[in-house]
């Protein structure tokens, strides 16, 4: 199911309600989303694992700026960050604990066989689609090579 109509519907309520941490985010989502529509090779849709890949992606992008601005004691700049990150995962689904990540890819490890870092390439493949949305690609990344180095 698309985001795209939700996301549209928000931005006019966020400009009634003269909102501008929603508005300045939600403008980012749809600038995204034309972007991908608009890309070469592109054919004018986006499916809704592209919408989830491109709202993971500004969440990640925002979440980098807002550690840099941490670190360097730009309060102002890390609470604009913070805002938008809040915003944009209202469209995504609820995202899953580091435990509920580590049981889905220990499954996957026990269905493919893997037995070492030589199979991660083939357990991310299939745990980045299966959690796509819902798990941040760091973490799903870190918990593949938890398990998979215990295994060697």
């Amino acid at each position: 199911m698309s985001v795209e109509p939700q996301i549209v519907k928000a931005l006019k309520e966020a400009m009634i309600a003269k909102d501008e941490a929603s508005l300045r985010s939600l403008r980012a989502i749809k600038a995204a989303f034309m972007e991908a529509k608009t890309a070469a090779g592109a054919k004018g849709q986006l499916s809704a694992d592209d919408e989830m890949k491109i709202l993971q992606k500004l969440v990640k992008q925002r979440k980098d700026s807002l550690s840099i601005y941490t670190e360097q004691k730009r309060d102002d700049l890390a609470t604009k960050e913070k805002e938008e990150i809040e915003v944009i995962e209202k469209f995504l689904p609820q995202q899953m604990t580091a435990e509920e990540i580590k049981t889905v890819v220990q499954k996957i490890i026990n269905d493919l066989g893997a037995s070492s870092m030589a199979d991660m390439g083939k357990v991310m493949g299939i745990a980045t689609k299966q959690l796509l949305g819902k798990a941040d690609g760091k973490e799903i990344s870190t918990q593949v090579r938890t398990l998979l180095s215990g295994q060697d």
